[in-house]
This record gives C-alpha cells, structure tokens and sequence, in this order.
C-alpha cells in the first residue's frame, strides 16, 4: 500500500512562516538576556541563591508550542492522504434476457420473474468481494449496473427488468466483455479473472450472432455460463395474434455458447450449482486511488503538543507559554 499527501487549501501554509518569526524572535531574545545576565549578575551569589535552574528544559515549552502551532496550521491547510488500496477485480456479469418470449409461463410464474428469483439467489451466495455487473439484453443491450460489490444497486436492477421485443445473445456477451473491462487492472496490467452467467430462453433474432459473442468470449478468455428458462411448449400471447405464439426453449444455442467458451450450461438451476460458477473464479488484486482527509489527526496532534508545552511551562516557569 502507497499514500501520497497533498493539501486543499495550501496558501495556508504560508502562516508557517510567520510561526519561523516567532521562533527567530525567540532565539533572539534569549541570546540578549544571556548576554546581559552574564554582563551584570554576580554567578557565584546567583549559584548560591538558585543552584537549581531549568536550564535547556526550559526551552522545551516553546519548541512544544511551535510544533504543536504548526500542526494546527497544516490541519488548516486541510491535508489529503491518497491511498492505492487493493481491490478485489475478480468480476462477474448477470445478463438477463428480456425478450418477450421471457413472460411465457411454463416456468412459473414467469420465465422472467424465475430469472430474476433465480439471479437474486445467486446475488446471496457471491462472495462480498466479487464483482457484480448487470446487462439485460431484448432487441437492444443495455449495462445497468457497472460492476460493483454494491449488492443493493444490483438487485434493484434486477427489479427493475421490463419486457421487450427482440433477442440479441450475441449482443449481450460482447456487452458483457466491455463491462468486464471497466474493472480496475492489476500492477502487471493482467486482465481481471471474470465469467458471464446469461439466463434466457436462447433464440437470438436480431444482433450480433451468437458465434460472434463466442468467439469474442474465447478470445478474452471469459467462460460464459449460460442458464436456460422454458420448456418445449411454452407460448406467449401477442396482442392483435388470434392465437399464442409458440417459443420453445433453445437449448442448444444456450448449450453450445456454455461448451465453446468454457461455461457450463444448466437446466434444473439449484443454489449448490451456483457455487459451481464462482468458486472457479479465482481471484485477483488490483488497485485504486482513495483520497482521505486527515485533517483530524494534525488538530489531535497539535491539541496534545499544546497542552505538553503548558504543562511544562508550569512546572518550569509557573507561567503558561
């Protein structure tokens, strides 16, 4: 871990000098009543009359003063410590089909609302220091949540899904892979260890085509596990259509996505497969820049210095600095 330090208000700094002033005027003074006490006491009548003087002690409570003074006076500059912190880049992307064909109810209640249950599961059981990022995909893709380890903001996007027209898979990895990228770089710029879990009913209709997701995948190196919802007979009705519409689930497109990018591909989805995704994972450490004011620890500083120069300025002088 590095820090570097800087100040908001650096112009106050110059109030430094004028505690450098001080500091020289006290130098000063105290050469001249040196001088003089040499010049004009008797030493062997002062020996006898105070054998005991604080001698160098008593300069003590005025340096303590002056550093204590120039403590308050960088706690006024307002000091900024930046931190590189280790972060956590290991990353997965939720993408969530929000095609129409997704509010066919042969998954109860819906294939959408068992994706979104079943995406919230699998929220619960990542590991905190994950990364998480959301993308829903229709006829166009959309990134709704970087990634991030704020759950909270991830399962408000999963609430927030809506239906509409169009399926574009291929799309929805590509975006998945840009999302991926947003995640701070390790020291040796290595990409950050990630996996794309994609939950649709698997017949892509417009977009890019799934074996150009694919080979994008494959290419970064990013496992795409793909999870899929309906059956054979599921249907949906469309206003202005006398009859439902068939959409059947595409098991194999979905299948196949998992097999070539090294994925898994799942059916009966239960909480002990979800494990099986981000246990594989691994993990990686990457840095950012966190600015802290530390402000308060100058004032504690200088407030402590303080109070030390008064104390020993009573038990060596009886008088406060």
């Amino acid at each position: 871990m590095t820090y570097a330090l800087h100040f908001n208000a650096p112009e106050r700094l110059l109030l430094l000098a004028v505690l450098a002033a001080f500091a020289a005027v006290y130098v000063v003074l105290h050469v001249r009543r040196k001088q003089y006490a040499v010049r004009f006491t008797n030493l062997n009548l002062l020996d006898t009359v105070a054998p005991k003087r604080p001698g160098w002690r008593k300069h003590l409570p005025a340096a303590a003063f002056l550093f204590g003074a120039a403590c308050l006076v960088l706690a006024l500059a307002h000091p900024i410590r930046t931190e590189r912190v280790p972060r956590e880049r290991a990353t997965i992307i939720l993408a969530i089909d929000v095609s129409l064909s997704m509010k066919a109810n042969d998954v109860a209640p819906t294939r959408l609302e068992a994706a979104q249950k079943a995406a919230k599961a699998f929220l619960s059981e990542i590991p905190p220091t994950v990364n998480v990022g959301l993308v829903s995909f229709s006829g166009t893709v959309s990134q709704l949540v970087a990634p991030t380890t704020d759950r909270g903001a991830v399962s408000a996007g999963i609430d927030g899904l809506q239906l509409q027209e169009g399926t574009a898979i291929g799309s929805a990895i590509l975006t998945s892979l840009d999302a991926l990228k947003q995640v701070a770089k390790a020291t040796d710029s290595a990409a950050a260890p990630g996996r794309i879990v994609l939950m649709s009913d698997g017949k892509t209709t417009v977009g890019a085509p799934n074996e150009t997701g694919v080979a994008a995948a494959k290419k970064a190196k990013i496992p795409v596990t793909t999870i899929a919802f309906g059956t054979d007979n599921g249907s949906i009705t469309v206003e202005g259509e006398p009859l439902p519409i068939p959409v059947p689930v595409n098991r194999e497109a979905l299948k196949s996505i998992a097999d070539e990018t090294g994925g898994k591909f799942f059916q009966a989805f239960t909480e002990s497969q979800l494990a099986e995704v981000y246990k594989t994972i691994g993990s990686s450490v990457g840095y950012k820049s966190v600015p802290r004011d530390i402000s308060a620890w100058f004032v504690g500083l200088g407030t402590v210095v303080l109070l030390i120069a008064a104390a020993g300025s009573l038990l060596w002088s009886s008088r406060l600095p």
